[in-house]
C-alpha cells in the first residue's frame, strides 16, 4: 500500500485486522477546512537536542515541515544537563528574554536557542534537576490521581518521570509568565519518558490541550526483547499482566494513563495502533506516520562522487581487515539499528547470509557490514595501522571486527559469525563484519557517518521482528539503495500488504512468529535476485526505491499532525 494525496480525503471504513488497521483510512484529513489551528505548540521528548535513536530523527525530520506552519509559535522541549556541551542547541539569550530572567530568580533553570536542524525551531532545554525536590510529591499525586504504581521502579524511570514533570512545569510557567492561557494551546508528549509531563497537565493545567504519542509500546517492546512471541499470543496477552511479569509495571503504567487521559492519542503504524488496543487498552485517535526530509541527500554529481568515495571506504576497510584484494563487482550489503539481536533481525539477516554462502550456484562476493553500535572500546589499532599503510608487510589479527569490544568472547553476533563458519576467506564469497561502533564521523575507522556510508551500498536489509515503523529501510530507500524489510514493520507494511520482491526497490517479506526459516529463503531469494541484475535494471531497482521514499515526504505527512492538533482542540 502506498499512500498518496488523493488518499487523504477518503472516509471509508473498513474491517480491522491485526496488521491493517487503516486508521487514516476513517479520518477525514481535508487540511483546507481546519477548524481549530493551535496558537501555540509545545512539542516534548527526551531527545529533543539529545540524539540517542529513532525519536530523535522524527522529531528533527519533522521540524522542517511542522515551522513552516506554525512559525515562532512551535516550541520544542528538551533535556538540559549541567556542564554537558550540546552540539545541536544555539543559544540565544534575546528569545523570551524577560521569562527566562525570572526563571532565573525563582532557581527554574532553562536555556533557550535554536535546534541546529532545517527551519531552525525554538528550543527550551530544561534542567530536571532543579525539581528532584518535588519528585516525592509528584509520585505521589500520580498515584492519588490515576492509581500509577511507583513502588517497584528502578532505572530511568525517576528520572524520566521527573523530566516529563519538570517540562509540564515550565509549560506552565511559560503560558502563565506570558498570560496566554485562553490562548489555544497543544501540548504533544513523546513516549512514556515523557507521560507524567502529560499526567500533571490534565491535573493542573486543563486548558492546555494534550497529545500523548507512543512510538513503542513498553510492554509489547518487552514482550519481544524477553524472547516471547508477541503475534502468535496477541490476542491473549493482558497489558496490565505481562508489564508485571517483565518488570516494567511502573513504566507501563505511566504509559497507559498518558493514553487514557490525552485528549488525542497517536501511534505511528497501522501495527502499533493494534498493539495499543491491546495493550494499553486505548485505539490511538490517529495514526501519525513517520515522515522523511531528504534534503541533505545529495544529487546528480555530488551523488555519484559521495557513492563513490563512500564504495572506496567500505572496499578500503575491508581489503585491510581481510588481507586480500576484493572483486572489481562485489557487491556490498548492509543492516544497522540499535544493538537488538532479535527484534531488529539481526539473526535473521545473518541466517539468510548462511544460506546464500551455501548456495552452490551463486558465484558473486557480497560482503555484508552490520552497523550496530555495541560495547566498544574504540577503534582496532592494528587496524588502524594497516588502513594508514596498506602495503605493511602484515594481516590484521582478526578478519571479523573493526573496534575492540568489552565482551568479545560473548558477544552474540559475533558467536552466531562463528557458528555460520563466516571465517572471512578468501575463497568464501560470503563475508561479513560487524561494525560495533556509533557511526559520527570520528569512529576511527570508517571516519564517515553512517550517512555517508550508507550511500556506497549495493543492498539493504532491515527484516525486524518488532519495528513500530522502521527509519532504516525508509532512509536507505531514499538514498537509491533497494532494501528488504518485513511486514512486521510499520514501514514495510506501508509500502504493501502483499509480499513483494527488490525489483520494487523495496522488498516485503512476510513474517511471522513461526516462519523464521520460511522467511529466510525468502530474503535469500531476494538477495540473489539483486545480485544478478544487470546495470539497467538495477539502476531502475534504485530509482523505484528513491519514489517510494518520496511518498513519505513529511510535507505530505505532517498533515496527520495537524489533524492531531485538531482532534486535541475539539475535546
Amino acid at each position: 500500500m502506498v499512500l498518496t494525496k488523493n488518499r487523504f480525503k477518503t472516509s471509508k471504513k473498513k474491517n480491522f485486522s491485526l496488521f491493517s488497521l487503516e486508521i487514516w483510512n476513517s479520518i477525514e484529513l481535508d487540511m483546507e477546512n481546519k477548524i481549530n489551528n493551535p496558537d501555540y505548540v509545545f512539542e516534548i521528548s527526551w531527545e529533543v537536542c539529545n540524539k540517542i535513536g529513532g525519536i530523535y530523527t522524527v522529531l528533527s525530520s519533522q521540524a522542517k515541515a511542522l515551522y513552516a506552519i506554525h512559525k515562532e509559535n512551535l516550541i520544542y522541549i528538551g533535556p538540559d544537563f549541567e556542564g554537558k556541551e550540546n552540539n545541536f542547541f544555539i543559544e540565544d539569550n534575546t528569545l523570551f528574554k524577560k521569562w527566562t530572567s525570572s526563571c532565573n530568580k525563582r532557581n527554574i533553570r532553562v536555556r533557550v536557542g535554536r535546534w541546529d536542524i532545517p527551519g531552525k525551531p525554538i528550543v527550551i532545554l530544561v534542567d530536571h534537576s532543579t525539581f528532584a525536590a518535588d519528585t516525592n510529591s509528584f509520585l505521589y499525586e500520580m498515584w492519588d490521581h490515576f492509581k500509577v504504581d511507583s513502588m517497584d521502579a528502578y532505572g530511568d524511570y525517576n528520572e524520566s518521570v521527573l523530566f516529563g514533570y519538570a517540562t509540564a512545569k515550565v509549560i506552565e510557567d511559560f503560558c502563565h509568565f506570558n498570560k496566554i492561557e485562553k490562548k489555544k494551546i497543544v501540548a504533544q508528549f513523546h513516549e512514556w519518558t515523557t507521560g507524567s509531563g502529560l499526567l500533571y497537565t490534565k491535573i493542573h493545567c486543563p486548558h492546555i490541550k494534550t497529545l500523548f504519542t507512543t512510538h513503542a509500546t513498553t510492554t509489547g517492546r518487552s514482550i519481544c526483547f524477553n524472547g516471547k512471541k508477541l503475534y502468535e499470543y496477541f490476542t491473549g496477552y493482558n497489558g496490565d499482566q505481562m508489564a508485571n511479569e517483565l518488570n516494567v509495571k511502573a513504566k507501563h503504567l505511566v504509559e497507559k494513563n498518558a493514553a487514557l487521559q490525552a485528549d488525542c492519542f497517536t501511534t505511528v503504524s497501522d501495527i502499533t495502533a493494534k498493539e495499543c488496543k491491546q495493550l494499553l487498552g486505548k485505539m490511538p485517535d490517529i495514526v501519525t506516520p513517520n515522515g522523511f526530509e531528504d534534503d541533505f541527500i545529495p544529487t546528480g554529481a555530488q551523488y555519484t562522487k559521495a557513492r563513490k568515495d563512500a564504495k572506496k571506504t567500505l572496499r578500503s576497510v575491508a581489503e585491510n581487515l581481510f588481507g586480500y584484494k576484493l572483486s572489481d563487482d562485489v557487491i556490498f550489503v548492509g543492516t544497522g539499528g540499535r544493538y537488538e539481536f532479535r527484534n531488529k533481525g539481526i539473526d535473521l539477516f545473518l541466517e539468510s547470509l548462511k544460506l546464500v554462502a551455501s548456495d552452490p550456484d551463486f558465484k558473486k562476493e557480497i560482503v555484508a557490514f552490520i552497523l550496530v553500535p555495541g560495547w566498544n572500546m574504540g577503534a582496532r589499532k592494528d587496524l588502524q595501522q594497516k588502513l594508514e599503510d596498506p602495503e605493511a608487510n602484515y594481516n590484521v589479527y582478526r578478519k571479523n571486527i573493526t573496534h575492540e569490544i568489552y565482551n568479545f568472547w560473548d558477544d552474540q553476533i559475533l558467536h552466531t559469525m562463528n557458528t555460520f563458519h563466516f571465517d572471512n576467506n578468501e575463497d568464501q564469497n560470503v563475508k561479513v563484519i560487524l561494525v560495533p561502533s556509533y557511526l559520527n564521523g570520528d569512529d576511527g575507522i570508517f571516519n564517515k557517518s553512517y550517512y555517508d556510508l550508507l550511500i556506497g551500498l549495493d543492498l539493504t536489509l532491515f527484516v525486524s521482528y518488532y519495528e513500530p515503523w522502521g527509519y532504516t529501510p525508509l532512509e536507505s530507500a531514499a538514498f537509491g539503495i533497494p532494501t528488504i524489510t518485513t511486514d512486521l514493520a510499520g514501514f514495510g507494511l506501508w509500502c504493501s500488504k502483499e509480499p513483494i520482491d527488490i525489483s520494487n526497490g523495496v522488498a516485503v517479506i512476510h513474517r511471522t512468529d513461526n516462519n523464521y526459516f520460511a522467511a529466510a529463503y525468502e530474503i535469500q531469494s531476494n538477495i540473489k535476485q539483486l545480485a544478478n541484475m544487470n546495470k539497467k535494471e538495477y539502476d531502475a531497482t534504485k530509482k523505484k526505491a528513491m519514489s517510494i521514499a518520496k511518498k513519505c515526504s513529511w510535507n505530505d505527512f505532517i498533515n496527520y499532525y495537524e489533524k492531531a492538533f485538531n482532534i486535541a482542540l475539539s475535546k
